[in-house]
């Protein structure tokens, strides 16, 4: 394949979220010719390109409302979106809360590695207070979004949450929001041992999954957690399912009437 060796530095944990991606769309039992893959800007971005199917590498932030015409044109098609927490929530975060508002029937698998990766370790809308970045080099002061949170607000019907750590929940949850219709939003937290964990002093890939492991709880039981111990951890798996009206169907009923002549 004459697009190997991959973009990624060693020990990154995009690679382990893209093959989750893939299980989960062969899980899901979607086919092939009728999957399109949609990246923006960014090492997670880069994914697309090592995937068989049809895809676009868009602008910085631009995924969601590329995937969003896509689908308008085609409600057919399967649309998938990778992005990254820098892509998503900063230059796309207007996107991000729209396509959810809409409830288009949108996979987006946000990979979470809590800093801007490509472009120089800048500190990201999801960076956790007080950790450094070339752009904080003191600790950020900006408190971060929880993407999960956000994405619920906004009105997505599907949110989960999973780790490049707890692989075979990861694909679960990314093959759940697959068959959700409407807007589903899976948070993927990954590790990024070059630009954020080395600058933080978090080890090495392999110290950066075993603190995954370590902080990220399943739901059922992080919800039984005194409120001291949730300080450091946080929930995986499905965190919100509710089905609504789908934005392609709704719009598609929209133009039948016009063409009727009906108000």
């Amino acid at each position: 394949m004459n697009r190997l060796p991959h973009i990624w530095c060693p020990g990154c944990g995009n690679g382990i979220v893209m093959k989750a991606i893939v299980n989960a769309i062969e899980k899901a039992g979607l086919e092939q010719d009728k999957t399109v893959i949609v990246s923006g800007i960014g090492c997670s971005s880069r994914a697309s390109g090592y995937m068989n199917f049809d895809t676009l590498h868009t602008a910085h932030g631009r995924a969601i409302p590329f995937a969003t015409g896509i689908k308008l044109a085609n409600p057919e098609l399967n649309v998938i979106v990778i992005t990254g927490d820098g892509d998503c929530t900063a230059i796309g975060g207007n996107h991000f809360i729209h396509g959810a508002r809409r409830n288009i029937d949108l996979t987006v698998v946000l990979f979470n590695n809590n800093i801007y990766g490509m472009t120089g370790g800048q500190a990201s809308p999801l960076t956790p207070l007080n950790k450094t970045a070339t752009t904080a080099p003191y600790g950020t002061v900006d408190r971060p979004f929880d993407p999960c949170e956000l994405a619920k607000a906004a009105g997505a019907t599907y949110v989960a949450r999973g780790t490049a750590y707890h692989v075979n929940p990861l694909v679960e949850v990314i093959s759940q929001g697959i068959q959700n219709k409407g807007f589903s939003l899976v948070e993927a937290v990954t590790q990024c041992p070059i630009s954020y964990g080395r600058r933080n002093k978090l080890g090495d890939a392999a110290n950066m999954l075993k603190l995954m492991s370590e902080r990220a709880v399943p739901l059922k039981a992080y919800e039984k957690l005194p409120a001291e111990q949730k300080q450091d951890k946080y929930p995986i798996g499905v965190l919100y399912h509710e089905p609504a009206a789908e934005y392609a169907q709704e719009y598609g009923k929209l133009i039948q009437q016009a063409m009727e002549g009906k108000r």
